[in-house]
């Protein structure tokens, strides 16, 4: 339960991480993990599915998601709509050689473009595993091989909330809603774009509810145990086994963050410190992130 003195951001993050439906590996399966990104060793292991992960933002998608701000000694409930802002899936030979066969089988049975509505600046940002626009191809094997990435660098108005994207991309790319966190690389991650549509009660103008979020997060089981809410100096809430796998943002950006409803007690440096991550992640990756370069004013070098 979140803490009555969560600050604005706090309840921002909490209110906007997803909490996936976990499922367990039999024993056979938890033998054959790659050691190099799963070294632990465990009798249980936990894991998700992408296709359960979208769905924690099937009603986000569809009516936003309310986060509880205090403004003015009253409560706000403004409501933020998640776009799929860049995603990256590395994964392994077998599961990739697995995957085309899959799409192959899907691609004869079907004669329909799923890229044909896509707009230009989508289709620049559209990885298939050759070479990209944003940045070199990473050619590190501990990364695995890469399966998709996209970014997209359309404006806000014309972007569709992220589960119709992600059911879009899927058709072309099934892994997207088969794939499983254990059989993605640690470098595997996805950025959400928040942007705010409306808050209850209406009829206030307050500038500080116009603040975009971009918030970064893991798709591998290598990072779920990692407490990032501690690191991040959240919630030191221990997971019990079984209630779902929470995804907090390791990595934050911000984009029209005016006033001091973001900015109270120890924020300012929670944030710092978000968007730093942030940036190291990308740049470890050699990934140039349009919406991040555009949140932080293209002040990357």
């Amino acid at each position: 339960m979140r803490s009555m003195r969560s600050s604005n951001l706090q309840c921002f993050l909490d209110s906007t991480t997803p909490v996936v439906a976990s499922q367990f590996l039999s024993k056979s399966e938890i033998m054959n993990l790659n050691r190099l990104w799963h070294p632990w060793d465990r009798e249980v292991v936990e894991f998700f599915t992408l296709g359960d992960l979208w769905s924690c933002f099937d009603e986000w998608s569809a009516y936003g998601a309310g986060v509880p701000i205090k403004a003015d000694g009253e409560t706000i409930v403004q409501y933020y709509v998640p776009y799929l802002s860049a995603i990256q899936i590395f994964t392994s030979n077998s599961s990739l050689n697995y995957l085309r066969e899959e799409t192959d089988s899907e691609t004869r049975d079907s004669s329909s473009d799923t890229f044909s509505e896509e707009s230009e600046s989508e289709k620049v940002s559209r990885w298939d595993g050759c070479s990209s626009d944003d940045g070199e191809t990473p050619n590190d094997h501990r990364l695995g091989q890469l399966y998709f990435q996209y970014f997209d660098k359309s404006t806000p108005y014309g972007r569709v909330p992220l589960v119709d994207k992600v059911c879009a991309l899927s058709k072309k790319y099934p892994g997207l809603m088969s794939l499983r966190s254990v059989d993605l690389s640690p470098a595997s991650w996805m950025a959400v774009a928040w942007y705010p549509i409306y808050h209850i009660p209406m009829g206030r103008t307050i500038k500080d509810l116009s603040t975009c979020f971009l918030t970064y997060h893991t798709l591998s089981s290598s990072f779920q145990d990692l407490d990032i809410e501690d690191q991040n100096g959240c919630s030191n809430r221990k997971r019990k086994q079984g209630e779902g796998i929470r995804l907090p943002p390791f990595g934050l950006a911000t984009y029209k963050m005016q006033g001091d409803i973001w900015m109270s007690g120890k924020d300012q440096e929670k944030l710092v410190s978000l968007v730093s991550v942030a940036d190291s992640w990308l740049r470890q990756l050699g990934v140039q992130h349009h919406d991040f370069n555009h949140f932080l004013g293209n002040r990357r070098s």
